[in-house]
């Protein structure tokens, strides 16, 4: 049977944003981006994408979720999820290019990455890895970041005010009010910039590499 390569991520933004990426750095052949509702969601799905995974020759499954506040803390349950389903030499730690972990010989598992966004290190989600995508200089951010400092009431979480910011700064744009995967379709955010290179490296390296022998 041919190789089973699936990408499993938090919600729709995640999933967008990822096949727009994986699209425009030649990483073509996933059978399936699946989102979830959440990280929670996520979390108790991955036994049942293992279990359908070991009749697929080849599987790979591949995992991008958010490190929130504590990413030392949601390495840690995401690690006993896999440990729970036979991977018993998993790393302690994360590997900050991106985890990758083959099967215990012998066994059905497929060969699975771990993703923690924004870059394996320091907490956050979706949108601080989508900063890495605008430039540096871009003036109309900063004047976005500046403006959303400005609102009279905030009405969002402090954890939201990124994404507040990042929707502010698109909503400016030749086309206004771009969901993220359009965003980067539109050239407004730029796969091509160097920070996003690790996660591009690690998904090429999990999905392009054969699996290994027992």
């Amino acid at each position: 049977m041919a190789d089973w390569k699936v990408l499993l991520v938090e919600g729709l933004d995640d999933k967008h944003v990822l096949k727009q990426i994986c699209r425009s750095r030649g990483i073509l052949d996933l059978d399936e981006v699946a989102h979830h509702d959440g990280n929670r969601d996520l979390l108790k799905t991955i036994p049942t994408w293992l279990k359908a995974s070991e009749e697929k020759e080849g599987a790979v499954v591949g995992v991008v979720i958010d490190a929130d506040t504590y990413p030392g803390a949601r390495w840690q349950s995401i690690r006993d999820k896999f440990i729970a389903a036979g991977y018993s030499d998993m790393p302690t730690d994360r590997d900050p290019t991106g985890t990758i972990v083959e099967p215990p010989c012998g066994s059905l598992l497929p060969r699975i990455g771990i993703w923690i966004m924004p870059d394996n290190k320091t907490s956050g989600v979706l949108e601080d890895f989508l900063r890495f995508l605008i430039p540096q200089q871009d003036a109309l951010f900063d004047h976005a970041n500046a403006s959303v400092d400005c609102i009279p009431a905030q009405r969002f979480k402090d954890q939201d005010k990124l994404k507040a910011i990042i929707h502010t700064w698109l909503a400016w744009q030749e086309k206004p009010g771009r969901p993220y995967g359009t965003a980067i379709a539109a050239g407004f955010l730029d796969p091509g910039l160097p920070q996003a290179d690790v996660l591009v490296s690690w998904l090429k390296r999990l999905f392009d590499q054969p699996k290994a022998s027992p």
